[in-house]
């Protein structure tokens, strides 16, 4: 717990999908870029836990990021991050190398910045060389050292072309010459090199390499051996599904396999396509060096977006291979022919990657990484999510671990389940995932992904402990109930009491030309698996096949076990809306979902309510805006329903019972002026006497209302009214009452479009709202979408409060306050 009552409890973000957009350092910590944010986590740590930390630095999407290279002495870690916004951000560590802080930013680039490299040139006092190569086809040089990064040359690429990958090395045995391989958007490689002098380093353009048939994706540099005077293998990774391996060598004599002007692996795999073995000359220095064409590699069968040498402890050179096929690959040079062949694939193979982009195919590796000792790997795929192996030598074996995932677009719906047990998440990249706390080890994770879909979704509420309710840019909602596999997971896993398992579906999984999740059995472990008929619409994949054995787990599921064995069943679907869903509420019981579509006049701007129990829709639909209704809310006991909307109006229904005792909500008080702007949110305070809620608008403020009588002609007629208001810097995007009063006094969260978090206490008859300080923890670097507190049973004494933000930076933080937070915070602002 921190010195003032706040904890991060929970930091999920995906990685950006960018082959350079993550390192490992030797110390191992992990960065990646998640959207504009630099995500820290450490892999190894026991017990496995996410991200710790998100770095905001960048104003747009993180492409490309590098530890420099460091030693056993030095007293600092560095890295260097690179931007769609243009710029780099230079990083230095903090706290016990637990933290960075922002050091420098440079913004001589003119395009975004795709790649960086570094290159550490002396050992006594750190300095390093960095190049970084942008979309504006330029390549620039820098130095850093004493903490500042300097621009010392720019190269443009001739002919034009923008540079995706870059790789620095020391060339020749006295160390007095460095060599440059730049690649991208041609096929070519361009080998550069530079003398390295103490007052000027001027890189040159010596050799173009082909040979390759598409873009280029990676680059990396290695010494063959540990000797001074060892050649360099150069390995490069591109599109057109080939490694090609590049030797350097000092001298006026060609190496061996080049003399013999025979390639080991090219008649062997490929007929009639003998890759040219041209020597390429550099000199630098006085001295001469070769650069000749040393190994194809054949073995992946889509893109190859990295490669990636790795020197184990005995010396023995490996190289790690990420493709769009799904799978990893580590590759060796057999020791008596010097023929380079994969050793290890790690991943998916073809035949189980399925038909479906959804659920079968998680469309292929973006980058693969070693860790500092040569004993784990990890690599990224296109959701967004990391996977780990570490090499077990007692079995030989690589046996997954426990890895991190997150949404890759804005968090654009967050809600807990009715308990509190978990928390589901909503997003523009078109999936819904739960988290949860695993009690044994007390850290957080994505232990479901029950809706994956082909709609950016919008909103979602749970309808209880083992359903839910998702909307979407489409006309209808959509309810799931949980699987059996799942809920039997969740309750070992996190101490969850589902509802009744034995009426629950086995599992659910989704038909080749589907949006919906079909409920299906599990198979037993030795059930075999029929072959797929394409022709058939309601075919089921074979890759989403769920065994009972896949949710036997001990441990939060691995990023191939949630993608496709963690789906929920689709119980309905619920129809009436003329366009695409844009806010909808479960009662507090369950029993009514709300629900509003994207809206520019009175017809379609109406409240639709669909009650749980035969799912049909209670007529009339509730009208009162004009415009899109942007958020509903239920008070606690269900007695009545707040809308708000673009119109700038808030509106209450209160519930009524009709003929054949029929609910019905009908319009109580509608205020055409509630803001000066568009209203965006809306909060229930938990008042059991006079019932309060808040307002967050465009206009900069939140309002607090509260429900007085007011005499008119003929009796008094309860009318809402404004108590009072908070002022904010910006415009107010999403507000959340705790569930349950603090001392005495109620707690409102306000999120801005600015990305502030602040909490505010307000009196019990809304007369007053106090903004307490906020902490730097509480700043996310885009719009805060929605914020919802953990709810906390009556006679629950919570040692604890969670709040849930949703962030359009793609991230879903939870945030845990001590009882100290409001009180210490409430003396410090007073």
């Amino acid at each position: 717990m921190s010195s003032n009552g706040l904890t991060v409890e929970h930091l999920a973000a995906g990685a950006n999908r960018q082959t350079a957009v993550a390192d490992w350092s030797r110390t191992g910590l992990l960065a990646y870029g998640a959207d504009c944010n630099i995500a820290l986590w450490r892999p190894a740590a026991d017990p496995p836990r996410g991200v710790f930390k998100l770095l905001n630095g960048h104003k747009e999407t993180v492409k490309a990021l590098t530890f420099l290279p460091e030693l056993e002495n030095d007293s600092s870690s560095y890295f260097i991050s690179g931007s769609d916004d243009k710029t780099l951000a230079v990083w230095k560590s903090c706290h016990d190398r637990q933290d960075f802080e922002l050091l420098q930013t440079a913004s001589e680039h003119t395009g975004p910045v795709n790649c960086v490299t570094a290159l550490r040139v002396a050992a006594e006092q750190p300095k390093w060389i960095v190049a970084t190569g942008a979309a504006d086809a330029t390549i620039r040089i820098w130095s850093f050292e004493n903490d500042q990064l300097q621009l010392i040359q720019t190269v443009n690429t001739t002919p034009k072309y923008f540079p995706l990958c870059l790789s620095l090395n020391i060339l020749g045995a006295d160390n007095d010459a460095y060599i440059l391989a730049s690649a991208g958007t041609k096929d070519v490689i361009q080998i550069l090199t530079a003398e390295a002098r103490a007052d000027r380093i001027q890189f040159n353009l010596q050799a173009t390499l082909s040979g390759h048939e598409g873009w280029l994706r990676s680059l990396s540099f290695a010494k063959e051996t540990n000797s001074p005077d060892s050649d360099l293998l150069l390995a490069s990774a591109s599109q057109d599904k080939y490694i090609r391996i590049w030797r350097v060598h000092q001298g006026k004599e060609l190496p061996a396999l080049a003399a013999e002007g025979s390639d080991p692996s090219s008649g062997a795999f490929m007929p009639g396509k003998s890759p040219s073995n041209k020597a390429h000359w550099l000199k630098i220095s006085e001295k001469d060096f070769s650069v000749t064409f040393e190994a194809l590699l054949l073995g992946h069968e889509d893109w190859i977006y990295s490669a990636k040498w790795h020197s184990q402890a005995d010396g023995k050179l490996q190289l790690l291979s990420a493709s769009a096929d799904n799978s990893l690959a580590i590759w060796e040079a057999d020791p008596g022919s010097g023929i380079w062949v994969s050793m290890v694939r790690l991943g998916e193979i073809s035949r189980e990657k399925g038909a479906t982009t959804a659920t079968g195919s998680t469309g292929g590796f973006w980058t693969g990484l070693w860790s500092p000792g040569d004993k784990s790997v990890a690599c990224l795929g296109r959701t967004g999510s990391w996977r780990r192996w570490e090499y077990d030598a007692s079995e030989d074996m690589w046996r997954p671990c426990i890895a991190i995932s997150g949404h890759t677009k804005a968090v654009t719906g967050i809600s807990w389940s009715k308990d509190g047990g978990f928390l589901l998440s909503t997003s523009s990249d078109q999936t819904t995932r739960l988290h949860m706390k695993w009690k044994s080890h007390g850290t957080w994770h994505e232990m479901s992904r029950p809706q994956i879909h082909g709609y950016d979704l919008n909103c979602i509420d749970s309808l209880g402990s083992s359903q839910f309710v998702s909307g979407a840019d489409e006309k209808l909602m959509r309810v799931f109930s949980e699987p059996k596999a799942v809920a039997t997971m969740l309750n070992r896993l996190g101490g969850i009491d589902g509802a009744n398992i034995a009426d629950m579906p086995d599992a659910a999984n989704m038909p080749v030309l589907g949006l919906s999740n079909k409920a299906i059995d599990t198979l037993d472990d030795d059930q075999e698996i029929q072959p797929i008929d394409d022709r058939d619409r309601d075919a089921i994949d074979p890759a989403s096949i769920v065994k009972k054995s896949y949710l036997d787990i001990d441990h939060p599921p691995f990023e191939e076990t949630l993608s496709r064995h963690t789906l929920w069943p689709e119980m309905e679907k619920l129809y009436g809306h003329g366009y695409e869903i844009s806010c909808l509420a479960a009662s507090h019981d369950g029993k009514l979902i709300a629900s509003a579509c994207k809206a520019s006049s009175i017809n379609h701007a109406v409240i639709r309510i669909f009650e749980t129990d035969k799912w049909t829709e209670l007529r009339p639909p509730l009208a009162a805006h004009t415009l899109t209704a942007t958020r509903l809310r239920f008070s606690s006991d269900d007695k009545y329903l707040l809308s708000v909307g673009r119109d700038r109006q808030w509106a209450i229904f209160e519930r009524g019972v009709g003929e054949d005792s029929v609910i019905q909500y009908q319009l109580l008080q509608s205020n055409a002026k509630g803001h000066s702007r568009m209203i965006l949110d809306a909060a229930w305070a938990p008042s059991p006497s006079v019932p309060l809620f808040a307002t967050a608008g465009r206009d900069k403020q939140v309002r607090v209302w509260s429900l007085s009588k007011q005499s008119g002609e003929n009796e008094a007629k309860p009318q809402f009214t404004q108590v009072s208001s908070l002022a904010s810097d910006g415009p107010v995007t999403s507000v959340d009452f705790l569930t349950q009063p603090v001392g005495n006094k109620y707690v409102l969260a306000v999120g801005t479009e600015s990305g502030r978090v602040s909490l505010c206490t307000v009196a019990e008859d809304g007369s007053s709202i106090l903004e307490l300080p906020t902490s730097p923890e509480l700043i996310l670097p885009k719009t805060v979408l929605q914020l919802a507190w953990r709810p906390v049973s009556k006679d629950e004494n919570a040692a604890k409060y969670e709040l849930a933000v949703a962030g359009e930076d793609s991230s879903l933080r939870v945030y845990g306050f001590g009882e100290e937070y409001f009180t210490e915070q409430k003396q410090s602002s007073t």
